[in-house]
């Protein structure tokens, strides 16, 4: 797979403290544990959200070089319930337009008293870079190109961790356009940290990871072998934007080799949950039965997003 030159950007100060949530390569379990317990704390027992003084005069300013709902939401929406203000920067009219740097750029917003970023950004690394670059001001990585998205990922574990599932002992299927997918990646990389030795990859062979060095890792052509007593099944959407037009597969094919739906299902475990990122294809990745179903786990993922991006911005804070 073909990525940008990522940066040694620092995630922990010399204490071990979070100064920086850029991917999750180079975090303990403890580390990915104490951003899941705080979120989950941050969900009172009706599932509701709660509110937080945490960031109360601190500033936080959204940064989405790509086209996002979801995530930039979240993340907008967890800043305010953590009383932060929040700047969405308009990027269409601003003065990267004018061939200001990226960095320039940051460096002006930090002279604005910016506490905290929030990138996204299409270039594998930049939040990395903006991290190396700039000091005092905390960069929270809200995706970058096909490398990682570590909110979504702990979003997930979250989800995964809220049915009552032992990450040592489960079988999760993720399926679709793995190579792609900073999603796969970032979830990939926390499921090793703690603890998953059963991890399936099922993709079609252009699709399909092409780094596998663990020996927890298997990759699956085959669905129906790849779901067989899984306990968590984790779909993918395909990421069109970021194929060539000769890997971009025919929709209808693809969801009749590669697509979820209830007989598929129900080769996994009972009691499996079925998890997507968002936003959904029906009757490309999944069938509207499945996503709607009872084992679909697909909004608590997004109120969980909210948890786990305020629980982020508070331990980058110094507040938990």
């Amino acid at each position: 797979m073909k990525t940008d030159q990522i940066s040694n950007a620092v995630q922990l100060d010399p204490s071990g403290k979070l100064i920086h949530l850029l991917g999750l390569e180079g975090l303990s379990k403890e580390h990915l544990n104490h951003i899941l317990d705080v979120a989950e704390n941050l969900i009172d027992s009706d599932g509701k959200l709660k509110k937080s003084k945490a960031l109360d005069n601190m500033s936080i300013a959204n940064l989405f070089f790509e086209p996002s709902t979801r995530t930039r939401n979240t993340f907008e929406i967890a800043a305010k319930r953590t009383s932060a203000n929040v700047i969405n920067v308009d990027l269409e009219n601003s003065a990267t337009k004018k061939n200001e740097s990226i960095i320039d750029t940051m460096q002006t917003l930090k002279a604005m008293q910016i506490d905290m970023f929030v990138i996204r950004h299409k270039q594998n690394g930049l939040p990395h870079l903006v991290a190396e670059s700039i000091d005092d001001v905390s960069i929270l990585n809200a995706g970058d190109g096909v490398n990682a998205h570590p909110t979504q990922a702990l979003l997930d574990m979250l989800s995964i961790r809220q049915h009552n599932k032992n990450f040592e002992e489960i079988s999760v299927a993720i399926v679709g356009d793995i190579v792609h997918s900073r999603v796969a990646h970032s979830g990939i990389q926390a499921l090793k940290t703690l603890g998953t030795t059963d991890i399936r990859l099922i993709a079609p062979p252009p699709l399909q990871y092409n780094d596998v060095d663990s020996s927890s890792i298997s990759c699956y052509e085959d669905i129906e072998l790849g779901l067989k007593d899984c306990d968590v099944v984790m779909m993918l959407r395909l990421q069109k934007e970021r194929m060539i037009e000769a890997d971009i597969p025919n929709e209808s094919e693809y969801f009749d080799s590669f697509g979820l739906n209830p007989e598929r299902l129900s080769l996994a475990k009972p009691d499996a949950i079925v998890m997507h990122p968002g936003p959904i294809n029906r009757g490309v990745e999944i069938d509207s039965v499945v996503a709607d179903g009872p084992q679909s786990v697909i909004l608590q993922q997004v109120t969980n997003g909210i948890a786990v991006r305020m629980a982020s911005m508070e331990i980058l804070a110094g507040k938990s």
